[in-house]
């Protein structure tokens, strides 16, 4: 597939490609999005957002997918969404993600393979996210116990996951619109487990992964729950945390448990 952005003299004009390249980028930073949400966003006609859309699904740049739904369905038809192909991702910076999965391998095969290896691989998961933990424990850190969730997104963001949070019934919803190691998670899903279980205990209380673009989604969805924090949970300091709510439960591992 050609890299978005370099088009070819039989292209349309420029502008159209950059505009092409627009609707792309939208749906790489929000998600999996309608015809009428990368409209309102990008301040074009829904006739010429469908017109770019037919063009990136031609160039397996976006596919159409029905929209998932969480909780109770409304009646008619889910609304089409357009997400990302694998290809369109590689369109973006996701260069490094075949070094990284013969890295990963190496790690597995050094440790001997089978539960040593996969072992090997979760510690080597779980060290990456503590490399990376400075600039998230202080953003949450900085932030009130009702805005941790909105700077842990930002920070994600600003690590190129174009994170977002929004509130969902009896809690918030993070959403990771782009990972840059979707396909080295596909097949070592302990990078997965070993995000999820740092949120856990970043945040300060058990947290579930409803979807992750590793296993096929569109968005990589944590449900975070609002309540007390958990046994043993991280504050944003550092500290430990003890529960008074002896139901208080474990993190969900990383795993798409669709």
């Amino acid at each position: 597939m050609k890299n978005l952005g370099e088009a070819p003299q039989e292209e349309l004009a420029t502008g159209e490609r950059s505009t092409r390249n627009r609707v792309a980028r939208s749906i790489l930073d929000h998600g999996p999005s309608t015809v009428a949400d990368l409209a309102g966003r990008l301040g074009l006609t829904q006739a010429a957002v469908r017109r770019h859309l037919d063009s990136l699904v031609a160039e397996n740049v976006v596919e159409p997918r029905e929209q998932r739904v969480y909780g109770a369905r409304t009646r008619g038809r889910p609304a089409k969404v357009f997400a990302l192909t694998d290809c369109g991702r590689d369109a973006f910076d996701q260069s490094y993600d075949k070094l990284a999965v013969d890295a990963l391998r190496w790690i597995e095969k050094s440790a001997g393979g089978g539960a040593a290896g996969e072992a090997a691989v979760a510690a080597f998961a779980r060290d990456r996210m503590e490399t990376q933990s400075q600039a998230y424990r202080a953003a949450v850190e900085a932030a009130g116990p009702a805005e941790r969730t909105e700077a842990l997104a930002k920070a994600l963001s600003a690590d190129g996951y174009a994170a977002t949070a929004r509130t969902a019934p009896v809690g918030e919803q993070l959403c990771q619109h782009h990972c840059p190691v979707a396909h080295a998670a596909e097949k070592y899903p302990q990078l997965c487990e070993a995000e999820t279980e740092f949120f856990s205990r970043l945040l300060g209380t058990h947290v579930q992964r409803l979807a992750t673009i590793a296993h096929g989604d569109g968005v990589c969805t944590t449900f975070i729950p609002r309540g007390a924090p958990q046994d043993g949970a991280e504050a944003p300091n550092g500290t430990t945390q003890t529960s008074t709510n002896p139901s208080a439960s474990a993190s969900t591992a990383g795993r798409n448990p669709a």
